[in-house]
């Protein structure tokens, strides 16, 4: 039976095959993704991680990747069944054992990407370092390692203005968010 058949019949199947660079990196995480969409949906948005497209929105990488649709690319972020923590303990510790022991310096930055509109959570008129002044936007905390003039991403925090905060939300400054960062990546990361 082809493929296609089987999507359509939603019967198991195994992931279509991306690039090999892809498929090797993203076939260590499977397990995490209940539904073969899903890891698929994984496997397109590192591939357009990786792709020379300017603009990685959503809608450019279902173009590059050759997706029917960026909603599916939307769906899997919002509303999937997996656990984004889960994925980010695996990464680090894959980046730990290849690190081998070896210490990395841990830098630790704040970047702010401008936002139209209100409706992405935690967006508000703030200072953004990308742009250089207070303008719409979102800002995180990220934390990248360096290891022998190699940078690569640890992770990063979403930084809640006091006038965005939800039911639940705590507001910390920029530091706390660092600090938390670092605290939680001592015992991965060699440090």
């Amino acid at each position: 039976m082809d493929v296609e058949l089987q999507i359509l019949k939603h019967l198991p199947r195994d992931a279509q095959p991306t690039v090999a660079v892809i498929d090797e990196y993203c076939s260590e995480y499977r397990d995490i993704f209940k539904e073969v969409r899903n890891y698929e949906c994984f496997k397109y948005l590192h591939l357009g991680i990786i792709s020379q497209i300017k603009r990685k929105s959503l809608p450019e990488i279902a173009k590059v990747t050759s997706i029917n649709s960026a909603q599916s690319l939307h769906h899997f972020l919002a509303n999937s069944d997996w656990s984004v923590s889960e994925l980010k303990n695996r990464r680090l510790k894959k980046i730990n054992r290849a690190l081998n022991g070896q210490r990395i310096k841990v830098v630790i930055d704040e970047t702010g990407d401008r936002k139209k509109g209100k409706k992405t959570d935690y967006v508000a008129r703030q200072y953004l370092g990308s742009v250089g002044k207070i303008d719409n936007g979102i800002v995180t905390v990220n934390a990248y390692g360096v290891y022998a003039n190699l940078t690569f991403p640890l992770s990063f925090k979403v930084f809640k203005p006091k006038g965005t905060l939800k039911s639940g939300d705590k507001y910390k400054t920029k530091i706390e968010l660092a600090t938390e960062i670092i605290t939680e990546l001592q015992p991965i990361a060699s440090l």
